[in-house]
């Protein structure tokens, strides 16, 4: 009974705490009144709670500790449960070899944000919880809430685009706009599949530009950033998928669909890439009660797609352009068009009316790169969809494997990864109104709201990582050391490591066996193992002549797609020790 009562006033007094935090936050809102007083009298209350809530926690605490005593002897006599050494659903460590392919990947994506004239900022990677509900649409079941810390409801982060916006609407004032990326962790709540990239944490890095400037000049910015980042990663062949959200409601609203129905209709739509149109169609009608007829003339629209022709196509449609926001967007869709081609992105672009970007903060042109791994087997990555609304797509994909029986009770099943694709590597779009959305929640009742309007995009690095992975485990480097320092004869530490202190002064990347007297053997089976490119030799007749012998090692691609080091009989080259390092540069070391 005791137990009872004290978790039943612990949980009453964090819901009083979770009330005093939520009136403090609405008495802070407040400019216009001066509430110094009630201000004060909150925080001290709020104050007296969390103290009692903190004695009750480290009583509970303490009973704790005292059950274990009394049980440890029962306990010693059972077998003591085994640790299971695993990572969380989702999530996966990443060695030396694959974080040299992220760092790659990491390096080539900021050098491109840096060349574009981007500024880098950081966010916390978790939020307050109702900075991100809302924003999302169905994928707002996503979202890992985190446990009450302090009467805060927290949650991690989504994606960047919701924290920049909450960061741009702190400092509005401060901000005339400008270009600002960002790297790093995110977190979705979903089935992972960790083969193909797809995963429950994960590094997603986000360009965007805010602020007010010239029609579609900052879109078209963004997506030839996008084509140059992809085209730089050599993932091949890829696809930019293109829409105008004002065009995709424009058609909702031709074909008849009702107004509140918009979001969750084109959220089904948006599934077109994986599934077939039979299904979608099922989904419209049976899930989200869309009159059969309707969806059979949506799907007349969204088997759409090609380049600047298909604005010609709905130019043409005279029920289609009597629509208002319909004709806005494709007039901005021609205005992109015309400096996408001044860009030379056109060649990758995809005007697709089947892509809708379920998330509900986009206000204009959406966005997606995708390429043949994408798609899920026996789908094409970019199907055209046909008139027909019970054909589909392409072949029927594969039917799922029987789900894996779950390791631990309550668990969810995994997916099958022969039934998925990668899916698309980068998205984003214009959203003019999300700024404005958290300016407007924190202004005070009858004041105007400033607005910032945005367009961004955010690359999938872990997805990428997964497609670049295969060929780049075979063929390149996982370390980037330059030099490898050996002895021959007794060892030589000191002088080893004065001569690797002088190299790594002067930005040579340099490494040595830790060990005292090691064989010559086994010094260069680490520098191989490490594909080190020199190798350079000290002996103590070479130290006394002031001498050391370098020799270059070199590895070459087989017919068979693996590594095979050059065979070298030479006893290698003797350097004057004053003249190696610029030896090493004129060789090009720097530039390894």
């Amino acid at each position: 009974m005791a137990e009872s009562s004290t978790a039943s006033s612990a949980s009453s007094l964090s819901a009083e705490i979770a009330q005093y935090t939520q009136k403090l936050n609405n008495l802070k809102l407040v400019k216009d009144v001066d509430n110094t007083a009630e201000v004060e009298e909150t925080k001290n209350r709020l104050a007296e709670l969390k103290k009692r809530l903190g004695e009750i926690n480290k009583a509970k605490a303490l009973a704790a500790v005292a059950g274990t005593s009394k049980s440890a002897g029962a306990s010693d006599a059972k077998k003591r449960e085994r640790l299971l050494l695993k990572t969380a659903k989702g999530t996966r460590d990443y060695g030396p070899a694959e974080n040299s392919l992220r760092e790659h990947i990491e390096d080539v994506v900021k050098e491109c944000f840096k060349r574009f004239g981007g500024s880098c900022i950081d966010t916390p990677v978790f939020e307050r919880k109702d900075i991100l509900t809302g924003k999302y649409g169905e994928d707002s079941k996503l979202i890992f809430d985190l446990k009450d810390q302090g009467g805060e409801e927290l949650s991690l982060r989504y994606d960047h685009t919701v924290p920049l916006a909450r960061f741009l609407a702190m400092g509005i004032s401060n901000f005339p706009g400008g270009k600002l990326w960002q790297v790093g962790k995110v977190y979705r709540r979903d089935n992972p599949v960790v083969s193909k990239g797809r995963m429950r944490e994960f590094s997603q890095a986000d360009f965007d530009i805010a602020g007010v400037y010239d029609s579609m000049i900052p879109d078209a910015e963004i997506l030839s950033l996008l084509a140059d980042i992809l085209t730089r990663l050599r993932i091949g062949e890829f696809t930019i998928k293109l829409n105008h959200r004002k065009i995709l409601d424009g058609i909702f609203a031709v074909c008849g669909v009702p107004e509140e129905k918009t979001r969750s209709i084109s959220s089904a739509v948006d599934k077109l890439d994986k599934m077939p149109w039979v299904e979608v169609k099922k989904e419209m009608t049976e899930e989200k009660g869309l009159d059969a007829e309707i969806a059979d003339k949506i799907g007349e629209y969204v088997k759409h797609k090609g380049g600047c022709e298909l604005l010609d196509t709905l130019k043409a449609d005279t029920t289609f352009m009597a629509n208002k926001m319909a004709a806005e967007g494709v007039k901005e869709m021609g205005i992109l068009f015309s400096y996408l081609e001044a860009y030379n992105v056109l060649p990758h672009i995809s005007f697709d009316l089947s892509l809708a970007r379920g998330l509900d903060y986009y206000t204009g042109i959406i966005y997606e790169a995708i390429v043949e791994a994408s798609a899920p087997p026996g789908f094409v990555a970019n199907p055209a969809v046909p008139p027909e609304s019970t054909s589909v797509p392409a072949a029927e994909p594969p039917k799922p494997k029987k789900a894996k029986k779950k390791a631990v009770e309550g668990e969810e099943e995994e997916v099958d990864e022969a039934s998925v694709g990668v899916g698309s590597i980068a998205a984003g779009g214009r959203y003019d109104n999300l700024v404005g959305m958290f300016t407007a929640a924190a202004q005070a009742e009858g004041k105007k709201a400033p607005q910032m309007p945005c367009v961004g995009v955010s690359i999938g690095m872990d997805r990428i990582f997964a497609l670049l992975w295969p060929k780049w485990s075979e063929v390149e480097r996982t370390k980037g050391t330059h030099v490898f320092v050996m002895a021959a004869g007794d060892g030589l530490i000191v002088e080893r490591m004065k001569l690797v202190r002088e190299l790594r002064s002067q930005g040579i990347k340099t490494d040595f066996l830790l060990k005292n007297k090691p064989k010559l053997p086994a010094q260069f089976s680490a520098s191989e193992k490490d594909e080190v490119p020199f190798a350079i030799i000290l002996g103590e007749n070479e130290i006394k002549e002031g001498f050391v012998v370098v020799k270059e090692q070199v590895w070459d691609i087989t017919e068979h797609g693996t590594k095979e080091k050059r065979k070298d009989e030479g006893t290698g080259t003797k350097i004057k020790r004053d003249e190696l390092v610029d030896w090493l540069v004129a060789k090009g070391v720097m530039s390894m």
